[in-house]
């Protein structure tokens, strides 16, 4: 756990004492290392836990999506580049230390055993985003963006603070392990019913559950592009992985749970799929996108059969890369016609024509072709759900059709088509959004060869 913290911790000095012709080189390097140190974690072990402290423990749950939270550090560094080029120096050293203080964070959220200190890793990777967005992002409508994301993280998570106090004066006890073994029983009365809800309020407006979801496109649209891949990929998931994590104190309350949140999950993955088939943002549209994604991992998590939890693990992950390569590609669309709008950043397959084949794998990876991990992830929670229901069939069924179409509508409407006039030079695609993509797309290709690695099921 240490030789992933320290190194990490060791990397604000790297970025502060850098001299600016190595500034990017160092970073990159140096956050690579980790990330590659970082997947001993998915490594199978005979013990249910990995590394375990007082206060940490890594288990099949937790291993994918920590792998996940370093590899995604690098990317984001390689991805800001071009956003910064015309910054002074010492606003670069300050955009890449908060993308590292995010780090610590999200690892000690996803690692904690104890619920006090899951909860304040929790709470404070909103600061870093919140500075991200507010200073670096690129439209006015910033600031509302962050007072948006800030407000529903806030007001939501205060009564998931007292629930938490007071399971500490029921138990005498926060520690995961040990609630484990002797969970609290929630019977069916008011108090119990209430803090139910407050348990998983929080989670599910980070998910973000469908009529709580307002903040993400306002966030993910005014974010730069390490926000945006950072709040689709890493803070989205803390949702679900709570989510999964505290539903096990609920045992027998959450059958009265399940149906408000399972009607409003799936109700929600069809509805912010028909909003996408009509958005002209396309940053908007991915954004939406992950709503309807989520919306599949809150349903799963809210059955918690094995099924359930292997396939909103797995598309938890799939989803993180997917959406995170998304952005990348809308960013680099961006930074060549400035204009996210999608009329008028179409038909650039012929200028950009490697770039459309990275487009390509990364639409046919959101669509959940097969063999991908995203197929093998809904068709889990498909019959995971239809073995609960088998009216949620319907909406299931109904919701990937919706996904395929918003998918290839966006295909279609970035790569095909006329070239607009206003169009008239536009700058080759780098090496370096090559390797961006190809970061990206490399571990999504691989895990359809092993994808137990991230089912957090024992291996």
């Amino acid at each position: 756990m240490l030789k992933i913290i320290l190194p990490t911790a060791m990397l604000l000095p790297t970025t502060l004492l850098s001299p600016q012709k190595f500034l990017w080189v160092n970073t990159t390097t140096y956050s690579l290392l980790i990330a590659t140190i970082s997947l001993q974690w998915l490594l199978p072990t005979y013990y249910p836990h990995k590394n375990l402290t007082q206060w940490a423990g890594i288990d099949q749950i937790s291993a994918p999506l920590l792998v996940l939270s370093c590899w995604l550090l690098p990317l984001m560094i390689i991805a800001s580049q071009n956003h910064l080029k015309h910054e002074p120096l010492m606003r670069k050293r300050i955009f890449i230390a908060s993308l590292i203080m995010i780090q610590p964070f999200i690892i000690l959220a996803f690692s904690a055993t104890e619920l006090t200190l899951f909860y304040i890793s929790f709470e404070a990777t909103l600061i870093p985003t919140l500075i991200l967005i507010t200073r670096w992002g690129t439209q006015p409508e910033r600031l509302s963006a962050g007072i948006y994301l800030l407000f529903y993280t806030l007001i939501s998570s205060l009564p998931l603070l007292v629930t938490i106090l007071h399971l500490h004066t029921q138990t005498g006890t926060l520690h995961l392990m040990i609630l484990g073994l002797n969970p609290p029983t929630l019977i069916n009365s008011w108090t119990n019913i209430l803090s139910g809800t407050a348990l998983l309020m929080a989670f599910m407006v980070k998910a973000p559950l469908y009529g709580l979801h307002l903040w993400l496109p306002k966030a993910h649209v005014e974010a730069p592009i390490a926000g945006s891949m950072l709040l689709a990929a890493l803070l989205l998931k803390l949702g679900g992985y709570g989510i999964m994590r505290l539903t096990m104190l609920l045992t027998p309350l959450l059958s009265h749970l399940h149906y408000p949140f399972l009607t409003l999950a799936l109700w929600g993955a069809l509805m912010t799929s028909s909003i996408c088939l009509r958005q002209t943002d396309l940053k908007s549209l991915i954004a939406y996108s992950s709503v309807s994604h989520m919306g599949l991992v809150i349903a799963a998590s809210l059955i918690q059969t094995h099924w359930a939890f292997s396939g909103a693990m797995i598309l938890m992950i799939s989803h993180g890369l997917t959406s995170s390569m998304l952005f990348c590609l809308a960013n680099t669309n961006y930074e060549r016609t400035h204009s996210r709008i999608l009329l008028l950043t179409r038909g650039l397959q012929p200028l950009l024509p490697l770039m459309a084949t990275w487009w390509l794998l990364a639409n046919l990876t959101n669509m959940a072709l097969p063999p991908t991990t995203n197929l093998m992830a809904e068709l889990t929670i498909m019959i995971a759900l239809f073995n609960w229901s088998t009216f949620t069939i319907i909406l299931t069924g109904l919701a990937t059709l919706l996904t395929a179409s918003y998918t290839l509508f966006m295909l279609q409407m970035t790569q095909r088509g006329t070239l607009p006039t206003h169009i008239t030079t536009i700058q080759n695609s780098n090496t370096r959004e090559h390797l961006l993509m190809a970061l990206h797309t490399i571990p999504m290709l691989l895990l359809i060869l092993k994808p137990e690695l991230i089912s957090g099921a024992p291996l």
